[in-house]
């Protein structure tokens, strides 16, 4: 099982993460107060700016204050090891 590391030393299970958005349209905002309501939300920001949110396959929405063309970099950077390693076996 592979970790993205989401800043300020939480981690999320690469496999189930399902988007990574930006909180600034509409329509994440309301995704966002939906799951509040829903008790779906993970806060990881440490009280600093939501700069991302990460959509996980089990409906839960991941607040972050690292960007998402960071977490993206850091998810793409293991799926470029996955490939590698099964290019070697």
């Amino acid at each position: 099982m592979k970790f993205i590391n989401i800043g300020f030393g939480n981690m999320v299970a690469a496999h189930r993460v399902v988007t990574l958005v930006s909180p600034e349209s509409a329509p994440i905002k309301r995704l966002i107060q939906d799951a509040r309501d829903g008790g779906r939300v993970i806060d990881v920001s440490c009280g600093r700016r939501t700069r991302s949110v990460i959509l996980t396959d089990s409906d839960h929405v991941i607040l972050s204050a690292i960007q998402p063309e960071t977490i993206a970099g850091r998810l793409n950077g293991l799926t470029d090891q996955d490939n590698e390693e099964d290019e070697e076996e």
